[in-house]
């Protein structure tokens, strides 16, 4: 095993623009972090085993874990091995009779496998060097002042006249009596 950091789960994000999750990964005992772009499936597949949700039969990880037990191989550990462009590299790493085996992945299914197999997840030194985050490097300074907000710019005619109908709309509603029906005879 080459230089590698050990890394834990700190959370998993869901990104609300886009339907794919963020793995965030952050490394023992230190404030750095490591942000893994997942698919939803993938992210519900790690949040089931980290939750410890029982399922009435094998999602996949937990199938290919079976097949691991199966064949008396031991995942030893995962790691995330190498970046290229945007793209992660990862690899399972079991043991089957003394030996040691890797097995290429996907991180994201690396880490669902290292969630059901209690096992270890590692970063290579020079992925975290290039990708990780220390928060310190992201936040402002506290001793600098925020910035005024400008306040918006007044309405044009055009405007004024486009949000007239929620005006009529709302001077038209009972707030009184807001359990009476309109009367569907008037206009």
């Amino acid at each position: 095993m080459s230089d590698m950091i050990e890394v834990i789960i700190d959370s998993i994000r869901v990104h609300l623009m886009t339907p794919n999750r963020i793995v965030v990964l952050k490394q023992v005992n230190t404030e750095r972090y490591l942000t893994v772009w997942v698919g939803p499936y993938e992210a519900e597949a790690i949040t089931i085993a980290l939750q410890e949700v029982e399922k009435a039969r094998p999602l996949t990880h937990d199938l290919l874990k079976n097949v691991f037990d199966a064949f008396n191989a031991r995942v030893a550990r995962v790691e995330i091995t190498s970046l290229q462009d945007t793209t992660f590299y990862g690899n399972i790493v079991a043991e089957v009779d003394g030996t040691e085996i890797n097995i290429d992945s996907r991180p994201s299914d690396a880490i669902a496998i290292a969630v059901r197999a209690h096992v270890p997840i590692f970063v290579d030194s020079d992925v975290m060097e290039v990708a990780g985050q220390l928060p310190d490097q992201d936040m402002p300074e506290a001793s600098a002042s925020p910035a005024k907000k400008t306040p918006p710019a007044p309405l044009t005619d055009e405007g004024n006249d486009r949000l007239s109908i929620f005006k009529d709309f709302i001077e038209k509603l009972d707030i009184d009596n807001p359990d009476d029906k309109p009367d569907s005879s008037s206009p």
